[in-house]
């Protein structure tokens, strides 16, 4: 049961929900940007630019031409990820264009840059046709070492994501699919462990069928949960033969429609409260509540619920409204709650280890690896308010970085070959720089103190 003082008045939670926002329109024109670029290289007087540039520069140049690979070895590639956007679909604004999109993905590349080390770079395009998308981003495949496609609308993410995964030489990833899934993956690995629930037995029910919560399914049913147990919940109603409107569409909406026809067993009709009957675990990436998900509806529910109310900012049910329903174990996509399930937890490590041994994809074995090391970290603390670690915990990325370099040598994606020893030092390293570069660059005044108000 919550305790009383964290259930708090409602007026009182929105007020402190719209506090980040408030505050954000004051330092974004503060700062002007997030991120910015800074050398890496000593510059010990004008002469060196002789070695950096013109004409010692074409000797790296002629090097690369006659051997490619070394492009890896002479520049910063290896460390590189373009955040690559349309902005048709952010962060739950909708379709509010690319200039509008690119705060977000800068917020994106510093997220990388100070959880994984790693260089991102925010470049929004605009066009939201998926063949330029697709063909912009194979374009620029020589300058980066993998891609994070970002807040793009669905169905077209999804063969954005599956065709650049198959034609691209670099690592293609879609966080709101494949980031989210790993996460929520983890934070579902601790919950069935702390109610004593086995995978191949529970019944769960999605509430939303957006890029999350497909990917997510597809994650969890690869990862063992029987999906003829489960319903998926769409604007219209439960997935199933039964939707014509979606077998009318079907070559559009094609993830859907295969869920319609491999999920929902019993054959089920109706909307959520329907779904949720029965149900161990419902997952909620869809409409902020609250009010979305009832709490008569996780009454409903099967003894040691769980439930996942990840939409932003406000969850689809109150956390403590689930628990008064019965819920044993609560997470939502907020960090003023316990259990928070954020994709931050698992893009900077995943892609770190990705980068370290120069995989050329990310499978969903490696997305696994991750959830395992993710779910791990928690140990013994694993409580019911304690399911996933926080982003305070930051050895979890190069834990997370590790277990995935290891799983792309093992599949046999990875150009590179290194030990686990190695991806975690190496990790813990390049994490702990950029971590002290910028405590660094506060205390000297490079980066400078925010206003007070």
């Amino acid at each position: 049961m919550f305790k009383e003082e964290q259930a708090v008045d409602i007026d009182e939670l929105l007020a402190k929900a719209k506090k980040p926002s408030a505050d954000a329109m004051t330092l974004h024109p503060y700062y002007r940007g997030k991120v910015e670029t800074t050398l890496k290289c000593a510059v010990r007087d004008i002469d060196d630019f002789a070695i950096w540039y013109t004409p010692g520069v074409a000797a790296p140049c002629r090097a690369i031409e006659a051997d490619p690979d070394l492009v890896y070895e002479y520049t910063n590639k290896w460390n590189t990820v373009a955040v690559i956007s349309d902005g048709t679909r952010v962060l739950g604004l909708g379709d509010i264009g690319p200039k509008a999109g690119l705060p977000v993905m800068e917020g994106k590349a510093l997220l990388y840059k100070y959880l994984g080390g790693v260089d991102g770079v925010a470049i929004m395009l605009d066009t939201k046709d998926p063949d330029k998308i697709i063909e912009t981003v194979l374009m620029l495949q020589p300058a980066f070492g993998g891609v994070n496609l970002e807040d793009l609308s669905q169905p077209k993410c999804f063969r954005i994501l599956d065709t650049l995964r198959e034609k691209a030489e670099i690592p293609v990833w879609h966080d709101d699919q494949q980031g989210t899934a790993t996460v929520t993956l983890a934070a579902l690995m601790n919950a069935l462990k702390l109610v004593g629930k086995k995978k191949e037995d529970v019944r769960i029910t999605f509430v939303g069928s957006g890029a999350s919560n497909v990917a997510c399914s597809r994650l969890i049913f690869s990862w063992g949960v029987n999906p003829t147990s489960c319903t998926m919940v769409d604007s219209k109603g439960i997935l199933g033969p039964h939707r014509k409107d979606l077998r009318l569409r079907r070559h559009e909406y094609v993830d859907k429609w295969r869920l319609c026809q491999t999920t929902n067993g019993d054959l089920r009709q109706g909307s959520i409260p329907e779904a949720m009957e029965g149900a161990d675990v419902v997952i909620g990436l869809s409409r902020p509540g609250p009010g979305t998900i009832k709490p008569e509806w996780v009454e409903s529910m099967n003894k040691d619920a769980i439930v996942f109310a990840c939409a932003n900012p406000v969850p689809e049910i109150w956390p403590w409204e689930a628990k008064e329903a019965g819920a044993r174990v609560v997470a939502t996509g907020r960090s003023d709650f316990p259990n928070q399930v954020n994709n931050s937890l698992g893009f900077p490590g995943i892609f770190r280890g990705t980068l370290d041994v120069r995989a050329t994809t990310i499978t969903d074995e490696m997305c696994f690896a991750a959830a395992e090391a993710l779910a791990g970290q928690i140990g013994n603390k694993l409580d019911e308010d304690y399911i996933l670690p926080t982003m305070d915990d930051w050895e979890v990325f190069p834990r997370e970085a590790a277990a995935v370099g290891m799983k792309a040598q093992e599949q046999g994606v990875a150009r590179l070959a290194k030990s686990y020893e190695e991806l975690f030092e190496h990790a813990t390293t390049i994490i702990g720089r950029s971590r002290k570069l910028t405590a660094m660059m506060m205390d000297q005044g490079f980066i400078a103190e925010a206003p007070e108000e």
